[in-house]
């Protein structure tokens, strides 16, 4: 694996892409070695690129929470099943952050989107609401900075890394 850019940024497609209604799974590793998967609720990503938040069923993601508590390393899947366009994103920081203002409104956006995502392929809205269902107040978000992305989608260039946007360095114009 390449190692991280500093000040890896996501660009505005790519960031456009990760907010959209796609499928989303993050997983980690266990002190143990054992890995952990959850399936997400949504995403935000920073204007800037810098910083993404990925929304989780607090009970569902005990195992990643746990996980990522130890280790702080975060993998996060993208993928649009109508045409496997995927997207994994890294990062070694992440942590558990209070829901932001609109973070609510994002994640019924998100089952609203990723509803009618499925619908195309013939899942019932019910089924893909049951799947996401989760009480407001069981709601956490994961924030982490990626450091390395990857094209997933399945082909000749699955695994490549995505070119980030850099960011200046501190002080430049």
């Amino acid at each position: 694996m390449p190692s991280p850019t500093p000040g890896f940024r996501l660009d505005p497609d790519t960031a456009r892409f990760l907010m959209s209604g796609v499928s989303i799974n993050a997983g980690a590793g266990g002190a143990d070695g054992t890995p952990s998967l959850c399936r997400a609720f949504g995403c935000r990503v920073d204007p800037g690129g810098g910083q993404v938040a990925v929304f989780f069923s607090s009970r569902q993601a005990a195992d990643l929470l746990r996980d990522v508590a130890h280790s702080r390393a975060l993998a996060v899947v993208f993928s649009e099943p109508p045409t496997h366009r995927t997207v994994q994103v890294k990062g070694r920081d992440a942590r558990v952050v209070p829901l932001a203002e609109g973070d609510l409104a994002r994640v019924r956006a998100y089952r609203d989107a990723f509803a009618q995502c499925l619908a195309f392929l013939g899942f019932t809205e019910t089924m893909v609401r049951t799947l996401l269902d989760c009480p407001d107040a069981d709601l956490v978000a994961l924030a982490f900075t990626p450091t390395a992305a990857f094209n997933g989608t399945p082909g000749a260039q699955a695994g490549a890394p995505l070119s980030p946007m850099v960011a200046p360095p501190p002080g430049a114009p």
